[in-house]
């Protein structure tokens, strides 16, 4: 089983995945594997900095995943501002937009990658199976 550390840095994230722990957890849970991950809860601030350090793009995005050679398997850091701008761009529930990122950056510590167009097929599968264990319907339609 994937077991979360979840770190709050952003007060908003309580609210919009209420019970915020529970949720994450469930999440994580539903990702096949064992491992252990740390779940960083953040802001745009924090993800443009680390985007622009490690990516050299500055600029926010919605999830980065920092995998780690030993355990933990690595960090899943979310966006709370740039979830929420595409959840409602997309027409998307915020908790289920942000379920989907937490099951993507927990797949790229685990070595799933979408570098090409056969491996995104994979992962996107991977992604919509485990959504639908958790009741969320298929992110990319």
């Amino acid at each position: 089983m994937i077991k979360p550390s979840i770190h709050l840095h952003d007060p908003r994230w309580k609210k919009a995945l209420a019970p915020y722990c529970k949720t994450v957890e469930s999440i994580c849970a539903a990702v096949p594997g064992k491992g252990d991950v740390s779940i960083v809860l953040a802001d745009d601030a924090l993800l443009r900095s680390l985007n622009k350090q490690y990516r050299g793009k500055d600029k926010p995005t919605n999830v980065l995943s920092f995998p780690n050679d030993e355990a933990p398997l690595g960090d899943v850091i979310l966006a709370y501002d740039t979830i929420e701008r595409e959840a409602r761009e997309q027409g998307k529930k915020f908790k289920s937009h942000s379920a989907h990122l937490i099951v993507h950056g927990v797949l790229h510590l685990m070595g799933h990658d979408h570098e090409n167009e056969n491996d995104a097929e994979k992962m996107e599968k991977k992604e919509v199976k485990i959504l639908a264990k958790l009741g969320i319907g298929n992110p990319y339609e």
